[in-house]
């Protein structure tokens, strides 16, 4: 019995997305500067993506930018000299941490600061709902 070839198709088909090779295997002189390279990877955000790292990102400006930290790296420049190539190039957003500068403060305390402001509704709600409790109170009908 012959099975049609549009059926051997389509029971194959989920497992051809494991015969596509991932790429061959960055190469470095040494393990410093892999580590250098993979921690950059960590701590440079992609500037397109939702809060991923370059690592997390499959945007193609994150496949440029790895590609920029790996041709940096392999070339001997130092963890510092590629970050301050790459806030030159996309600003502090690039960075995971920035600096705590005027520029960047509101990045660093807008959340405190909606805390407070959450809290200080929250507050003000709870105590306008005592106040209207006591009040009521106040107003009893008697029947003499």
């Amino acid at each position: 019995m012959r099975v049609p070839l549009i059926l051997i198709c389509l029971l194959l088909w989920p497992l051809s997305g494991m015969a596509i090779p991932v790429g061959a295997p960055l190469e470095f002189d040494s393990h410093e500067q892999e580590r250098q390279y993979q921690h950059l990877l960590r701590e440079l955000r992609c500037t397109v993506c939702q809060n991923q790292s370059l690592v997390d990102s499959n945007a193609a400006l994150a496949a440029d930018l790895r590609a920029q930290v790996y041709e940096m790296t392999r070339a001997g420049q130092s963890e510092q000299a590629i970050i301050d190539f790459m806030v030159q190039r996309y600003g502090d957003f690039v960075l995971y941490r920035p600096p705590l500068r005027a520029e960047t403060w509101l990045l660093w305390f807008a959340p405190f600061l909606l805390l407070l402001v959450g809290l200080g509704v929250w507050w003000g709600v709870l105590h306008s709902r005592r106040g209207v409790q006591r009040g009521s109170d106040d107003y009893d009908i008697r029947e003499d």
